[in-house]
């Protein structure tokens, strides 16, 4: 892939190539635990200027894995996530913008347990392959915000996320 920039359109997240990991603490943050999300799909609507751009996406609440069984059967009951109730977390941009340090930034909304939170996401990496882009964008989430309170302490207040993203571009006219 190389860098440049993206042709504005209607670009489709390539699921199986695409991917949301996180790193957040636990124990009083002593331990540091890993896991990950699975995208259910979304897209990327790129615009010129590039300000205008927005991203959608859906993850499934329920693929929440750290790989441990038991801090994941904990964290998707009712106590925590409530995957039941609330089978997505979605983001939202609300547009793009260049920061002071010359990084672009996609300020939205995050949906996760029910609840709608604003959230940033910094664009780490963008790389352009014909009808292809791939970018990889962190933001910290806290989980209080969407009125995840439990488990003070033993469960992180904090989650680094990280969205590694892949998608193709599906039409030809602009966004």
């Amino acid at each position: 892939m190389t860098t440049a920039t993206p042709t504005p359109g209607r670009y489709a997240i390539d699921v199986p190539h695409s991917e949301i990991t996180f790193t957040t603490k636990h124990m009083f943050g002593l331990g540091t635990v890993r896991g990950s999300f699975r995208l259910r799909g979304g897209t990327v609507c790129l615009t010129e200027p590039l300000t205008g751009s927005r991203v959608d996406a859906v993850a499934d609440a329920a693929s929440f894995d750290t790989g441990n069984k038991n801090r994941d059967r904990q964290v998707l009951s009712k106590a925590l996530l409530d995957t039941a109730s609330h089978p997505d977390i979605a983001f939202t941009s609300t547009g793009a913008e260049l920061d002071e340090a010359g990084a672009w930034a996609l300020p939205g909304l995050l949906t996760a347990h029910g609840v709608r939170a604003p959230v940033t996401f910094t664009v780490a990496r963008a790389e352009v392959d014909g009808a292809e882009i791939a970018v990889e964008a962190t933001a910290t989430v806290d989980r209080y915000a969407h009125g995840v309170t439990k488990l003070k302490g033993m469960a992180g207040r904090h989650l680094r996320l990280t969205a590694t993203v892949r998608a193709r571009r599906t039409d030809g006219s602009p966004a």
